[in-house]
């Protein structure tokens, strides 16, 4: 990447080597002061001038040599500065050498000049060298990093970026000069979609102060790339730049695409024995006073877990219309509280068998447009949920009521919850919290990802809150309807 014609690569410093050049550094310095101190011995001598320059004409050299040599050099290089005022003195009669005070107030001078400025400048090397090794260690670290990383000025103009995001934008055949939008936009024509992603760079042009997260995908290739930038502001809270980070996921999306093809060939797999298994099971049962109580326990036994397995079925190939957004939804207007109280009386055998107390509460809900047999289900595996993770003597609370143009639905329980560190994670497919499966809970983790995607899918949005061992709760926000 570059910036003004200028390409820029944050490499590590060799500290050994820039600790070299520095060591070379001093004595070219100071041969540079000497040869200053013998000019100027040499103007004095040579040209009568020695009453017109003074001592004064040695205190440049003295402070180079203290300043690059240290403190005990300048120290020296003052004592030889005097010696060297006093030998101008003597060769010229017309110049009086002056008192013993008078040297020593000179020396003195000349020493202070060239300890002061050795202090100096040994505070400012050390300086330096720290500086010069947290930049190494900085351009060190961020070289080391997976994703490629640039910052930019509030213009776009790159002003530093790291190995990966050179080879990156090699990779891509990004131009070597302009703003990063303007590289960005010239390799338009090799994405999947060109104009999406065109109208995406203007968007994220238009928009500088606003974080941004984005995927596009290579035509022909199939490498995917996530794209990150993040404002940067003065302390004054001005816009002063934008961070860029670029990372290829190509791997992870492929990883994606291999389990949505695993889930639905397993799921259509499973359909047909699970068919044929309850068709078998429906005759058994029709006969079942034939059998023993042993036997109808069995019978029973198959029953739950053949339902167990066709429910697993039925979230595994939903799971995989949503993803494939294959997902329709038959709208029509739909009592949300009607649904909520047939939810809650569904689940109070199971409730009532653990010992746990369910609750239903509705005030003045209005209806909603949606899918009466999708809404259902998200009021299922919610009430389901909260029964199964609250233990014994807890409680779960079912609440429908209006909140502006919104209907609000709420689940709180009284149960385990979910650890905080997990809980932007729960609405993904498969999640399960450490909680849950310490204590053995059995579950898919689908639940909250079907509800999740059907909310969504409905115009709405849910959210969880939770502390662990005190419960959790959900709440779903819908458009009324009317």
């Amino acid at each position: 990447m570059s910036a003004a014609g200028a390409t820029i690569r944050l490499s590590p410093v060799p500290v050994r080597a820039h600790h070299r050049r520095r060591a070379s550094r001093p004595y070219l310095i100071s041969l540079v002061a000497l040869v200053g101190l013998g000019a100027t011995v040499g103007a004095m001598l040579g040209f009568d001038q020695t009453a017109t320059l003074g001592a004064v004409a040695f205190a440049p050299w003295v402070g180079l040599i203290g300043f690059d040599a240290g403190i005990w050099a300048g120290i020296v290089a003052s004592a030889g500065s005097t010696g060297l005022w006093l030998l101008a003195t003597w060769q010229d009669p017309h110049v009086p050498t002056g008192t013993a005070t008078q040297l020593g107030v000179r020396f003195a001078y000349l020493a202070l000049l060239g300890a002061g400025v050795g202090f100096v400048g040994d505070l400012l090397k050390r300086s330096e060298r720290a500086h010069v090794t947290v930049r190494a260690l900085q351009s060190a670290l961020i070289d080391a990093t997976l994703d490629g990383i640039c910052l930019t000025d509030r213009f776009g103009n790159i002003l530093i970026a790291n190995q990966p995001l050179v080879r990156m934008a090699l990779e891509l055949g990004m131009p070597a000069h302009g703003t990063v939008l303007e590289r960005l936009m010239a390799i338009g024509d090799k994405m999947a979609d060109p104009e999406r992603y065109r109208e995406r760079m203007r968007e994220i042009g238009n928009t500088p102060g606003e974080a941004t997260v984005d995927e596009f995908e290579l035509s022909g290739t199939g490498r995917v790339f996530r794209g990150y930038t993040a404002p940067v502001h003065s302390h004054a809270g001005h816009f002063e730049g934008r961070i860029w980070t670029l990372r290829e996921v190509t791997a992870d999306r492929e990883l994606d695409r291999m389990r949505d093809a695993f889930v639905a060939t397993v799921s259509h797999e499973l359909r047909t024995p699970l068919t044929s298994i309850s068709g078998f099971l429906e005759l058994m049962e029709d006969e079942q006073h034939q059998l023993g109580d042993a036997g109808r326990t069995y019978l029973e036994v198959i029953r739950r877990s053949t339902d167990r397995l066709h429910n697993l079925v039925e979230d595994l190939l939903l799971v995989a219309q949503i993803e494939a957004r294959r997902v329709e939804l038959e709208r029509a207007p739909v009592d949300l509280s009607l649904l909520a109280e047939r939810a809650v009386e569904a689940a109070r055998p199971t409730a009532d068998d653990k010992g746990v107390t369910l609750a239903m509460e509705t005030d003045h809900a209005p209806a909603v447009l949606g899918d009466i047999r999708r809404l259902t289900q998200v009021l299922d595996n919610l009430v389901s949920n909260a029964i199964k993770f609250t233990e014994g003597g807890g409680r779960v609370t079912v609440s429908v009521e209006r909140r502006g143009d919104s209907a609000l639905l709420v689940v709180s329980d009284t149960g385990i919850g979910v650890p905080a560190d997990e809980q932007g994670q729960v609405f993904s497919r498969f999640f399960r919290s450490r909680s849950a499966t310490q204590r053995a809970i059995p579950g898919t983790g689908l639940g909250l990802a079907i509800c999740h995607a059907l909310v969504e899918g409905h115009g709405g949005s849910i959210a969880l809150a939770s502390r662990e061992g005190e419960g959790t709760k959900v709440t779903v926000t819908l458009p009324a309807y009317g």
